[in-house]
């Protein structure tokens, strides 16, 4: 073989590694959203929630250590715990058992009854403790993440002041590694709406969010229309929840919500430096 002739098979083999790989993970993402492990409850709502596009959005790659901040009832968890199983990390910043709140013990144990019931899909998943309110953030070794995810969580911060959501946004920055992702999603309020101190309403001016993600470092990559809802105005009683698949107003104009379906919500792609 002439000796020009292998550079040039070896930079098509190396050029065409990642798109194998690429695919791969392609499939491995699809198969977890499809797995028999997931909630049917859950699963009716991918068409809502678009998990595919908004994780490739963020560069979820099965490699990865992942922190997923605030799993709640473990939506999002039923996806990467099977996904990054073999290869990567999930650390799963839930809520406290030792909190002097009910409503957070009660979350806490329902997260690790979930994971323990079937060991073979989250076994390898890491429980910490993550708790705005009282700033227990430490809920990753600095540097050791390469993703930090939060669905609909920034509200809730909000609600607690500025000072605790940048608390949040910097013990974010801090787990990641440099060049790691912030990939957060929230529930929207347009810009020529005022948002309240407290975001009472469960929806955020992304502005807000930006300024929020940018003082703790963060530049922010891209946003993404993917979790778009242009129906939903923003404007109804009881906020965000009147929505399904919460129904706040109970059966008060409740065609009209199912009608509107799910919020409008940002989602955004933060990077560390």
């Amino acid at each position: 073989m002439k000796h020009w002739i292998l550079p040039l098979l070896t930079s098509a083999l190396l050029a065409a590694a990642p798109a194998h790989a690429d695919e791969a993970q392609d499939a491995a993402l699809k198969a977890a959203l499809v797995a028999p492990h997931r909630t049917p409850a859950n699963v009716a709502r991918d068409g809502w929630r678009h998990p595919y596009e908004t994780l490739s959005f963020f560069g979820l790659k099965p490699t990865q250590t992942v922190v997923e901040l605030s799993p709640g009832g473990g939506w999002y968890t039923e996806i990467l715990a099977p996904y990054l199983r073999d290869k990567g990390q999930l650390i799963l910043a839930g809520d406290d058992p030792a909190s002097t709140q009910a409503y957070f013990q009660r979350s806490a144990t329902r997260l690790k009854q979930k994971l323990e019931v079937l060991p073979a899909v989250y076994d390898r998943a890491q429980l910490s403790v993550f708790d705005a309110a009282t700033g227990k953030l430490q809920y990753a070794k600095p540097g050791s993440a390469d993703l930090v995810l939060t669905f609909r969580n920034a509200h809730n911060w909000a609600a607690l002041g500025e000072a605790q959501t940048l608390a949040v946004f910097k013990s974010a920055f801090e787990a990641l590694k440099p060049g790691g992702v912030l990939g957060l999603v929230d529930h929207r309020l347009p810009a020529d709406r005022v948002q309240d101190a407290k975001a009472s309403s469960g929806y955020l001016h992304q502005a807000w969010v930006v300024r929020m993600a940018e003082s703790a470092g963060f530049k922010l990559l891209a946003s993404s229309e993917i979790n778009a809802n242009p129906k939903d105005k923003a404007d109804h009683p009881n906020g965000v929840w009147a929505l399904p698949p919460t129904y706040a107003n109970k059966d008060q104009e409740r065609a009209r919500y199912e009608a509107i379906g799910e919020s409008d919500r940002m989602t955004l792609k933060f990077a560390k430096p």
